[in-house]
């Protein structure tokens, strides 16, 4: 007997003993000051930062730490075992040269190709966090104003290139296949073209983050969830000039080829600001979007249109399973926008079956709004059961309908309209 205490007593002090190392470990931290990063707001500390990530890393993980300062710096990579905090008062901020970005094999606007990398980058990666009081700037106005000089010096009456194909521009936080990130408490700011992108992963946790770009940066989305699942995001405000969330899943035929849903996504207790839109659906869905619920969020400040669904008949995919619950507006320019002819410019013929929109609800939505907005299907693929509980919409003008069948009508009140308040073009409605 005595024995066989002496070996448990030895067992239970080598566990402990492993625990002890393990939370030390991850407590570790490592200041890139102590690594030559400069907060000057002058200095480029690409190289320093990353040599700080590698050597936590390297050491078995810990803490990379941005302190008070202002610390400018291209495209930096996380690795194994790695968070990020950004301390307040302290800031990441992005270089504005492109030679500061490399490329890398990602997916941009729904097709996977090699493009330029975000500021954060976190690829292949399980358990991290980053987080913060602090901010992490895109310096997304200059990076705007560099694009739009390129474009004034295209020749007159040749072939116009847009902005984004004469000047890719980084995004700010960008996690790629990666499993139990959490990303918390940060001010993203600026950011050059989306915000926080996440592709391909799974259960990440999107905490109290605070995301404002000037309203003169395009693309400039605040979160873009792409083909990833089990998507918690809660206690976020969002401010930008483009979808202030926007949920995708790849574009045409390289979204098929994928074939990966967006799918079990949570989005709550949030406030979206300006924005295009408050959680969009689309327009890249064709590997589907499904099992989403955005509930107990507030929509105000001239929002394009907080409750929004957009695609192209070219897309293939299905949305499905879409849950609004709980949304208050408040002078929003539309309440609905679904629109499956999205942006018909430079579109590609349907070459398989049309996407496809159905199942969607529509609970305890009320404010103020200019327009109630638009719901717009295919002749080919109608809009198919969207049904409105308890909704409350005052308006000035009324909310128009073409090619939807099985909407449930009797749970939308319309205040303030003058003239017609549901004007339907080719609807089939039971």
């Amino acid at each position: 007997m005595k024995k066989i205490l002496i070996l448990l007593s030895a067992a239970v002090m080598a566990i402990t003993l492993t625990s002890t190392t393990q939370n030390s470990t991850s407590a570790k931290r490592y200041l890139i000051t102590e690594f030559g990063a400069k907060g000057d707001s002058i200095t480029l500390n690409t190289k320093e930062i990353q040599n700080c990530i590698n050597q936590c890393s390297a050491d078995g993980g810990g803490t990379v730490v941005i302190p008070k300062g202002v610390f400018t710096s291209g495209a930096i990579f996380l690795k194994k075992g790695v968070n990020l905090l950004v301390e307040k008062n302290g800031k990441l901020k992005g270089s504005t040269a492109s030679e500061d970005y490399p490329e890398v094999a990602t997916r941009w606007e729904g097709v996977e190709k090699n493009w330029i990398a975000a500021l954060i980058n976190a690829i292949d990666l399980q358990k991290i966090e980053i987080s913060g009081e602090g901010t992490i700037d895109g310096s997304g106005e200059a990076w705007t104003q560099r694009g739009l000089e390129l474009v004034k010096q295209q020749p007159a009456g040749g072939p116009r290139i847009s902005l984004t194909a004469l000047l890719p521009r980084p995004r700010l936080m960008s996690i790629q296949n990666c499993d139990k990130i959490t990303i918390k408490d940060l001010n993203l700011r600026n950011q050059a073209s989306w915000g926080l992108f996440v592709l391909y992963s799974t259960d990440v946790e999107i905490e109290n983050l605070n995301i404002r770009s000037a309203h003169n940066i395009p693309s400039s989305d605040g979160i873009d969830i792409d083909s990833s699942n089990k998507i918690h995001v809660t206690g976020t405000f969002i401010d930008v000039n483009d979808d202030c969330i926007s949920i995708k899943s790849g574009r045409d035929e390289d979204g098929w080829r994928v074939n990966r849903p967006a799918e079990d996504i949570l989005i709550e207790k949030s406030h979206f600001a300006y924005g295009h839109g408050g959680v969009a659906i689309g327009s890249e869905m064709s590997g589907g979007i499904r099992n989403v619920e955005i509930r107990n969020c507030l929509v105000d400040s001239q929002n394009w249109a907080p409750i929004r669904f957009k695609t192209q008949p070219s897309r293939g995919g299905v949305v499905e399973n879409i849950t609004y619950r709980n949304i208050k507006l408040n002078n929003t320019r539309k309440a609905f926008e679904f629109d499956m002819a999205w942006r018909m410019i430079d579109s590609k013929p349907a070459t398989r079956a049309l996407p496809i929109v159905r199942n969607v609800k529509i609970i305890n939505v009320s404010g103020t709004t200019d327009v109630v907005g638009n719901m717009s299907g295919l002749e080919g693929s109608p809009i198919q059961g969207v049904q409105f509980e308890n909704c409350n919409i005052k308006a000035q003008k009324g909310f128009t309908i073409k090619y939807a069948n099985n909407v449930a009508l009797s749970g939308l009140t319309i205040t303030g309209v003058s003239g017609e308040t549901i004007i339907r073009k080719e609807i089939k409605e039971n």
